[in-house]
C-alpha cells in the first residue's frame, strides 16, 4: 500500500507504542513460569501476534481484555507440530531453544525475509544440548526435537543477542545446574539486561552474569515460588525514536510512556538528540520536543542497530556530516538496511555513504519529496515518513503497510499530530 505525505508541522501529545522486545519476552516468560500471569498494555504488532500464536501452540491459554492479557500455562506442552514466527527475528531466535525443551518433533517456519536469514547457529549449538535439529542448509524451516539438556557451551554473540536470550530462558526452564553459557563478542548487551529483568519479574531461575562473557547457572539457585506474575509492557524506545525525531524536526510534540530507566538499548536515542543540540525537555509526563538548529553528531549504534533508520532521518536535517558506527549489524534485518537507507534517502537528495563499519550522512542540505519504497521493512518506511515531514514537496512511500510489523498505529499517530498524509486506514485495512 502507498502512503502519501506532504510537508507538515506537528503538535500534540502522543503515547509511545508498546515495546515488542518487552512484549515478546514477556510472552515467553509467561509460558515458562507456569501458573497465571497478567501482562498489562500488551502490544498488537505483527511480531507480538506471532509470539502469542507460538505460546498458544506450545500450550498456553490466553485471554485479552482491553489493556490486560492473562496467560495460564503449565509449561511446554505443544498442541501443534508446527509453529510460524511470521517475520519476527526475535521470535525465531528466542523461541527455538524454548521449543527444543519438548520431546515432540516440531517444525519451525517463518515468512518473508525471515526465510532468508541464517539459522545455522542452531545447527551448530542445539546438537550439543542433545537436541535433534534439521534445517535447509542453515535456513528455515527448522525441525527440532528435544528435550534440551543444559550443558557447558560456548557461543558467538556477534550476530545477535537474541540467540542468547532463548538459551537463557530455556536453561532456566530446564533447571540448569552448575553449567555455563560462555559468550564471545556479545552484541546488544542492553537487550540481555532486558531479558534478565523479564526473567526476574516472572520468577525464572537467574544465572550469574559474569561481565556478559559467561552466564553461570548454580545448583543453589532456584526458581521463585511465585505462581502469579504481573508485568507491564514498556513503551517502545525503538518505535518511540521515530516520534522523538519527528518532534525534533517538525514539532512541538510531547511523547509519553518512555521510561528513562529502561534497559532497552534504543533509549540511547536521547544521547544522539543531545549531541545534536536538539530541542527537548524531559518532564514527569513525557519528553517535550521542538525544532531548533541541529548539528551533525557522531554515534555508535553497534549495540542499538535499530536506531540507524530514525538517526538517518534525523541526520538529514543536521548541519554537517553525521557518522554512525555499527553498519555491520544491518545486513540480516528485514532488508539490507545499509543499502536500503542509501538508496531511498538518495532519492530524497540526501547523500549517505558507507565506509567499512561507519555510515556517513551529509545533512543540512535540501531534503526532497520523492517516490520511495520501504523494501518491506517497517523501519525504512517510518524513517522515510519522518524525513518527509519537512521535505520540499510530497513524498510517497510504497509498501508502507510494512509498519504493521512493529508499530501498526504509526500513520494514525502521525496524522493525529497533524501530519498531512492520506487516510492511514486505507493503508492498513486494504489488505
Amino acid at each position: 500500500m502507498i502512503a502519501t505525505i506532504k510537508p507538515s508541522s506537528l503538535k500534540g501529545i502522543i503515547p509511545a507504542p508498546a515495546s515488542k522486545s518487552s512484549m515478546q519476552r514477556a510472552c515467553a516468560a509467561a509460558l515458562l513460569a507456569k501458573g497465571k500471569s497478567a501482562i498489562y498494555h500488551p502490544g498488537h504488532s505483527n511480531d507480538d501476534k506471532a509470539a502469542l500464536d507460538i505460546i498458544k501452540r506450545l500450550g498456553a491459554e490466553i485471554t485479552i481484555n482491553d489493556e490486560e492479557m492473562i496467560v495460564n500455562s503449565r509449561g511446554i506442552h505443544p498442541t501443534e507440530s508446527e509453529v510460524n514466527c511470521d517475520e519476527s527475528g526475535l521470535s525465531i531466535r528466542m523461541f527455538t531453544p524454548i521449543i527444543a525443551l519438548a520431546d515432540k518433533e516440531i517444525t519451525i517456519n517463518g515468512e518473508g525475509s525471515l526465510l532468508n536469514r541464517p539459522m545455522d547457529f542452531f545447527d551448530e549449538i542445539l546438537p550439543q544440548l542433545n537436541v535433534k535439529v534439521k534445517s535447509q542448509n542453515g535456513k528455515l524451516p527448522l525441525i527440532v526435537q528435544g528435550p534440551l539438556q543444559p550443558k557447558n557451551i560456548e557461543i558467538n554473540g556477534s550476530l545477535s543477542s537474541q540467540f542468547l536470550t532463548g538459551l537463557l530462558m530455556a536453561y532456566a526452564a530446564a533447571d540448569a545446574k552448575d553449567v555455563s553459557i560462555r559468550v564471545n563478542n556479545l552484541a546488544s548487551k542492553p537487550y540481555i539486561d532486558l531479558t534478565l529483568d523479564v526473567m526476574r519479574r516472572f520468577g525464572l531461575k537467574l544465572p550469574e552474569n559474569k561481565n556478559y562473557e559467561e552466564f553461570y547457572f548454580s545448583k543453589e539457585t532456584h526458581n521463585s515460588s511465585l505462581i502469579t506474575h504481573e508485568y507491564h509492557v514498556e513503551g517502545d524506545w525503538s518505535g518511540g525514536a521515530f516520534l522523538l525525531v519527528a518532534g525534533a524536526i517538525a514539532g512541538p510534540i510531547t511523547v509519553r510512556g518512555l521510561d528513562m530507566m529502561s534497559t532497552q538499548a534504543d533509549k540511547s536515542i536521547m544521547k544522539a538528540l543531545s549531541d545534536a543540540n536538539a530541542g527537548f525537555a524531559i518532564e514527569a509526563k513525557g519528553i517535550k520536543l521542538h525544532p531548533t538548529g541541529i548539528k551533525a553528531f557522531d554515534f555508535d549504534a553497534t549495540d542499538c542497530p535499530d536506531l540507524f533508520p530514525p538517526l538517518v532521518a534525523f541526520a538529514s536535517y543536521c548541519q554537517g556530516q553525521t557518522k554512525i558506527k555499527g553498519v555491520n549489524r544491518l545486513t540480516h534485518k528485514e532488508s539490507d538496511r545499509s543499502a536500503s537507507l542509501q538508496q531511498e534517502f538518495g532519492k530524497m537528495g540526501v547523500k549517505v555513504e558507507v565506509n567499512d563499519d561507519v555510515m556517513i550522512i551529509h545533512g543540512g542540505g535540501k531534503v526532497n519529496g520523492a517516490k520511495v519504497h520501504s523494501h518491506h521493512d517497517h523501519r525504512i518506511a517510518m524513517a522515510c515518513a519522518v524525513a518527509a515531514l519537512k521535505a520540499d514537496g510530497e513524498t510517497t512511500i510504497e509498501a508502507a503497510d510494512a509498519v504493521r510489523k512493529s508499530y501498526p498505529d504509526f500513520f494514525t499517530d502521525l496524522r493525529s499530530l497533524g501530519a498531512d498524509l492520506n487516510d492511514p486506514y486505507s493503508i492498513l485495512n486494504a489488505l
